[in-house]
């Protein structure tokens, strides 16, 4: 097939334009110009921060408090950088991959990649009404998931017979998939103690992200599960539905509006109790009518028995591990762990076709939707 015009026009705008001064523009002509400024690096953000940010908000320092010490970056503040590092990484990559609530959604549902976008639109706008660190805000929620597995949440119980203490999502995500990143310890921190269950963030930018991604998954498991027909919105208590709305918009103007709030008039990180419990009530509506339904429980039921089998294939056959995965062998606990970080961080598609091909594992018992072909 030859080149179509299309093609050869785009292939044509590689050289751009000349513009008068000689420098080469992206479009020619009349291109948007802004006034000749000294460029503002990082100390200049810095420094910016010192004095626009709130007394309580965490201030990027130099190449930040990192494992491995860094030279500072001459463009970004170190909060900066880390966002940037999560942005490219492939575990956050593969998070368009993993479920959210439905198992291979549907085109318009969440994945956990768009969740964590959405985490990341309410604690910004949060963070930025408040005077806290939105660099920082940002890179806690993009990175927040980082750790779970194919499956939902079902993949922490596949896993926690693996691993001692536990499987758990947020400490993974710190300690082991985003680890060869060498984030800033504030950054990890947020990560690691996003979860309600865990201890409380180390900066009010890890709180903010600990209320946004419960904000964001309420409001918007919600809405897909109502667009899937599975909940009618009609459904709500009348008397939560009165306080922050039925759609996802309304629940989320609530609910930012009121961290916004509260934590510009109490310095607390938090709701006025009747808002709060108005979102407890909405997650409590989403866990009976959701996420315990016969056919998820169902659903995470096979989910687990196909991730703890293919976790158990690897650590018995280690020579199957990707090279990368394989080197982490040591004893017989560093190969259950190494089985683990390789199953962990396969998406949900890619787990269930290793299944099949690796396991014979047979197709009637994947979840509903999955194309292993």
């Amino acid at each position: 097939m030859q080149p179509t015009r299309r093609s050869r026009q785009w292939a044509a705008t590689a050289p751009g334009h000349r513009s008068a001064e000689g420098v080469v523009t992206a479009h020619g002509g009349d291109e948007p110009r802004v006034q000749p400024v000294a460029p503002r690096g990082r100390a200049a953000r810095e420094e910016l921060e010192h004095r626009l940010l709130q007394p309580g908000a965490t201030r990027a320092l130099g190449a930040g408090d990192r494992a491995r010490a860094e030279e500072p970056d001459v463009e970004r503040t170190c909060f900066e950088r880390d966002r940037d590092r999560i942005l490219h990484s492939a575990s956050f990559r593969r998070l368009a991959g993993k479920t959210q609530v439905f198992v291979f959604p549907a085109d318009h549902q969440r994945t956990r990649l768009t969740h964590a976008l959405e985490v990341a639109q309410v604690a910004t706008s949060v963070a930025r009404a408040t005077g806290l660190n939105v660099a920082l805000t940002e890179a806690i929620a993009i990175g927040h998931d980082c750790g779970h597995g194919p499956g939902g949440h079902a993949s922490e119980d596949a896993f926690d017979a693996f691993v001692p203490g536990g499987y758990d999502h947020a400490v993974w995500g710190a300690d082991v998939a985003l680890t060869h990143l060498n984030l800033c310890s504030q950054t990890l921190d947020g990560v690691r103690n996003h979860s309600w269950s865990r201890p409380a963030p180390s900066t009010p930018e890890g709180v903010v992200v600990s209320w946004a991604d419960r904000v964001a998954y309420t409001a918007h498991d919600l809405e897909d599960a109502a667009q899937a027909g599975i909940v009618d919105l009609a459904d709500l208590p009348p008397d939560v539905a009165s306080v922050c709305g039925r759609t996802r918009g309304q629940q989320l103007g609530t609910f930012v509006e009121e961290l916004v709030r509260c934590t510009s008039e109490t310095g607390v990180v938090g709701m006025a109790p009747h808002v709060a419990e108005a979102l407890a009530a909405l997650r409590s509506f989403n866990y009976e009518r959701i996420y315990t339904r016969p056919e998820s429980l169902a659903q995470a039921e096979s989910v687990v028995r196909l991730l703890r089998a293919l976790v158990e294939h690897y650590a018995a056959h280690p020579g199957d591990l990707p090279r990368e995965h394989a080197g982490q062998q040591g004893d017989d606990d560093d190969t259950v762990r190494a089985a683990v970080t390789y199953v962990a961080g396969m998406t949900d598609r890619y787990a269930f076709r290793t299944a099949v091909r690796l396991l014979d594992w047979p197709e009637h018992d994947l979840p509903e939707g999955i194309d292993v072909s």
